[in-house]
């Protein structure tokens, strides 16, 4: 029986460590254990180390990485420094979240899990089985340097896939393949066939394993899309019970609470996210985020701020994807939703780019540039505006060469939208409004990412307010109510539902949205917008 050499052991765990500089923290109950569901992973290791192995694999399923899963990994070690599979683990955890791929995947991760593998190999593997997981691991590992991410992640798939069929009673397979097929979905596949397939093989396994903290949580990111949301609320309901005092089981439901509009359940889910998560780490910031987008649903603009004021004090500044995008989405939203244009035109990136890596993200900086572009098309500066555009051109090309191809993407429509927004300023009407329809198109074309709770504004909503604006009611009508089928009960559009039903005569549908909007805000700030009130006396009948 081979042992791993005491400086690659040392080297691992550094790496490991290092992942995330201060992941969500868990809460008393989950750093004993306890609160994290039940996973019983069987690995050919003494019994010591297979109960800290199944605890590591429980961190794992509620992305409960660094420092938690690591001293996990290696109380399992020094109970069996000949079981292997703890270093396949820790090459697993590297790859950190799989739904932020290929963004959260360095060249040293790639390098350091490589090694970890091998040190599995080197360690010992007890079983054909076991060797079949390295291996299976091994094909997102192997060739990073011919192979781009999706080849590798393809390949990590269709390996998982034969492990899962090979060993048909390992159900720890199924659920590590399920993750990795939601993982690889296709943005642009709107028969969403990689989720479907990960949500059949999960759903028996719901109630076939009911405290296991992956089935639901799987099946939430595999349901995570606005045709398919209602079909995750079972899972949505569990997996922060099964999981209570892992911080991002409590903030997962509030993706299937987003996509159907419940905003309150959003709220609390977020709420109980940002409690659990001691360290205020990226569960925190994550968690914020999805909070201030429901509160702004519900015309609580003073919560919203309370928020950001909140996410301004996690001072330690997170190198990772989604705070970088918390950072810089919380107060764009705040002066996006409420159409306060000037102090969108006006948002300074925060941190400032001396003290935080903006350069590794550039779809985050490009939500303040989105904005900013914005807000200075809509209040006339076109000078400003003008230079929004250049810059989220330039985090464009950035994306690109970092391989970012989504957020490219992602990007390149929030330009379009600029574009479209100075040329209505500029008096090129028919012109702004095709560059709008465009941008509307190719952003329902794709999805949104996980990372985000929903657009900063809609494509098709900004589209339907500039038809509004040029007196185009029916037009807008048609524009808002399609994008409340894919964002049901968002405030902004509901509004600009009703307002334009209103203008174009149609009494029944415009009573119909303002009775919305007044269930919507009827929590809302004191005294109440005006158009709050408008909407009240609609939905009185006065």
């Amino acid at each position: 029986m081979n042992k791993s050499p005491n400086g690659l052991l040392t080297r691992l765990m550094a790496a490991a460590l290092g992942l995330l500089p201060a992941s969500g923290a868990l809460s008393h109950d989950a750093s004993h254990g306890k609160g994290l569901g039940k996973v019983e992973f069987k690995v050919e290791c003494n019994a010591a180390a297979q109960g800290e192995f199944n605890l590591a694999m429980a961190y794992y399923h509620s992305f409960a990485w660094g420092s938690s899963i690591e001293e996990s990994l290696e109380r399992a070690l020094k109970a069996d420094p000949g079981c292997g599979m703890v270093h396949w683990a820790r090459a697993l955890a590297m790859l950190d979240n799989p739904f932020v791929w290929p963004a959260n995947v360095s060249a040293k991760t790639l390098a350091d899990g490589a090694a970890a593998l091998e040190a599995a190999r080197t360690t010992g593997l007890r079983s054909a089985r076991e060797r079949d997981y390295v291996e299976a691991l091994s094909a997102f590992y192997r060739d990073a340097d011919k192979l781009n991410h999706r080849a590798r992640a393809k390949a990590f798939e269709a390996e998982m896939e034969k492990l899962a069929q090979r060993y048909p009673d390992d159900r720890e397979a199924l659920i590590l393949h399920s993750l990795v097929l939601s993982a690889n979905f296709d943005p642009a596949d709107k028969q969403y066939g990689n989720q479907l397939r990960a949500a059949k093989q999960l759903e028996p396994l719901l109630e076939a394993m009911p405290e296991h903290p992956g089935v639901p949580h799987y099946l939430i990111h595999s349901y995570d899309y606005p045709p398919l949301a209602q079909q995750g609320l079972e899972a949505a309901k569990r997996y922060s019970k099964v999981a209570a005092a892992a911080p991002h089981a409590q903030h997962m439901p509030s993706h299937i609470f987003t996509r159907v509009g419940s905003w309150k359940e959003s709220i609390e889910s977020n709420r109980a996210s940002a409690a659990a998560d001691a360290a205020r780490g990226w569960n925190t910031m994550h968690a914020y985020d999805y909070m201030a987008y429901a509160h702004l649903q519900l015309g609580q603009d003073d919560a919203a701020r309370k928020v950001m004021g909140d996410s301004a004090k996690v001072q330690n500044q997170l190198d990772n994807a989604a705070v970088a995008y918390a950072y810089s989405a919380i107060p764009a939203r705040l002066a996006l939703e409420r159409d306060d244009w000037r102090q969108a035109a006006r948002l300074e990136l925060r941190p400032a780019a001396a003290d935080y890596p903006w350069k590794k993200y550039p779809q985050a900086e490009a939500v303040n540039a989105f904005a900013r572009g914005v807000g200075a098309a809509l209040s006339r500066d076109l000078s400003l505006a003008q230079a929004q555009l250049s810059r989220l051109q330039q985090l464009r090309d950035d994306a690109t060469a970092l391989k970012l191809t989504y957020w490219a993407d992602q990007i390149d429509i929030q330009a379009l939208v600029v574009s479209g927004l100075i040329a209505m300023a500029e008096g090129r009407r028919d012109e702004g409004l095709d560059i709008l329809g465009k941008a509307a198109a190719r952003e329902d074309a794709t999805e949104k990412h996980v990372v985000s709770p929903g657009p900063l504004l809609p494509a098709r909503e900004i589209l339907a307010s500039t038809l509004l604006a040029q007196g185009r009611a029916p037009e807008a009508l048609r524009e808002f109510e399609t994008v409340l089928r894919k964002e049901p009960n968002r405030l902004r559009a509901t509004m600009g539902a009703a307002r334009a039903a209103e203008r174009a005569g149609d009494a029944a549908r415009a009573k119909a949205h303002y009775v919305k909007v007044a269930e919507l805000t009827a929590e809302a700030d004191t005294p109440p917008r005006a158009d709050f009130r408008r909407a009240r006396q609609v939905a009185r009948g006065s």
